[in-house]
């Protein structure tokens, strides 16, 4: 069987670098942290610049931990110029790599299968990752680290242990070298899908490092972790079946469609009922846009952290298959009514449109009326339109403009912060 490489690219301390290059300073000396000015000092950074992380500031922390003495830039989230740096930086990749052997893993992180462009270009896979890299820095001002492995579990490791502490921004695993230099390595939280819960549960049992799990008594990882467990074991060795050509080639049984927030403060009953309204609205349109309908939907209703108590989840049926906003806005009311305290103070919320499939299958019982729904169907053609054109905010309703209302905000985001338009 053929030795695969596989490349993990990451763009180092992406959002700060991207706010750094856009004032002329340098990412790498400038002390910058991108979070909302207009919130609280609760909020949380999103990023924050490798001169700041080596003053020992962690990078997920709240504004309010970074020390006083610490002078820095705060810059405000632009997710859309994060989008369109991201963008530019994989037609980098593409001037090397075909789209079909690129993994986007995430906005600033990719996978790269380059097994058969070393030969190609007459290169080692570490020339390969520099070249890119520079490549990157040259067009973008943007620094990437690269893990180079024989797997896609060994590239992500090599990135996120052995990179990160590396003079030229690489590392190399296969699975003896990762054998040798870190089944010691502590702790366990930094290798790739292990979390806290996992290490405690390993920890009650004394096994600390990889090592101790490679050499575990496997039937008793089963009985802890059940079918996880096969994942834990060959990630112990080093180990991990899946490809490039899996990824690709992967095809989910059903698919979802959901939206989801956390509100800037504690929400009545009365309150939170209009920001689903607003949301399943959203959804509805959303569905229209992409030519998909639904049958069955999701409400997670959480309350205030200080109560310490459970979310109200739930989850309804309906008679027919339809993304009309007429048709199931009753049927979500009524969920949110029957799962909700009115008593407890809500923070955050998320509605899921499950199974969602193709229009040609939507369908409605005995009492529908059709014209009504052709109607509808028409104007919510008519809305996309406008807001394709204008804006997400040139055409809303009367709800979204009541006091508790978001939506008006949020079409101003993305992914709950500043867009920066």
């Amino acid at each position: 069987m053929e030795e695969r490489i596989y490349l993990c690219i990451d763009l180092k301390s992406f959002y700060a670098s991207v706010e750094c290059v856009e004032r002329g300073l340098d990412p790498l000396t400038t002390n910058l942290a991108v979070a909302d000015p207009e919130r609280s000092e609760k909020t949380i950074c999103l990023a924050i610049s490798p001169s700041m992380k080596a003053l020992g500031i962690k990078n997920r922390c709240r504004v309010f931990q970074i020390p006083k003495n610490v002078k820095y830039i705060m810059a405000p989230p632009r997710m859309k110029l994060y989008i369109d740096y991201s963008a530019d930086i994989y037609a980098i990749y593409l001037k090397y790599i075909a789209k079909e052997d690129i993994h986007v893993y995430s906005i600033d992180e990719a996978f790269l299968d380059v097994t058969h462009y070393l030969s190609l270009y007459q290169l080692t896979a570490k020339e390969l990752a520099v070249q890119i890299m520079a490549d990157i820095k040259e067009n973008t001002g943007i620094t990437a680290t690269a893990g180079i492995g024989t797997n896609l579990y060994l590239a992500k490791v090599a990135l996120d242990i052995t990179a990160k502490h590396a003079r030229d921004n690489t590392g190399y695993l296969d699975e003896k070298l990762y054998q040798k230099t870190l089944w010691n390595h502590r702790p366990l939280t930094d290798f790739w899908r292990v979390g806290a819960g996992t290490v405690k549960r390993l920890g009650s049992m004394g096994i600390l490092t990889m090592g101790d799990i490679a050499h575990a008594d496997e039937d008793m990882l089963y009985r802890m972790f059940g079918v996880d467990a096969e994942l834990l074991i060959d990630h112990a060795w080093g180990r991990e079946s899946t490809t490039m050509e899996d990824i690709k080639a992967y095809k989910p049984k059903s698919n979802s469609l959901s939206s989801g927030q956390v509100l800037s403060r504690d929400y009545s009953f009365e309150e939170c009922e209009l920001i689903v309204k607003e949301m399943t609205d959203a959804l509805c349109l959303d569905l229209a846009d992409k030519g998909l309908v639904t049958q069955s939907f999701t409400l997670m209703i959480g309350y205030s952290n200080e109560l310490g108590i459970k979310p109200a989840t739930g989850t309804a049926s309906m008679t027919v298959t339809t993304n009309s906003y007429r048709v199931i806005i009753p049927y979500v009311l009524e969920l949110y009514e029957r799962i909700v305290q009115r008593d407890k103070p809500i923070r955050r919320l998320s509605v899921t449109c499950n199974g969602v499939v193709s229009e040609v299958y939507e369908q409605y019982d005995l009492f529908t009326d059709y014209a009504v729904i052709e109607r509808d169907r028409k104007l919510q053609k008519a809305a996309l339109e406008i807001k394709r054109r204008f804006g997400k905010n040139a055409l809303i309703r009367g709800m979204d403009l009541q006091r508790a209302g978001t939506t008006v905000e949020r079409n101003q985001q993305i992914g709950g912060h500043k867009s920066g338009e």
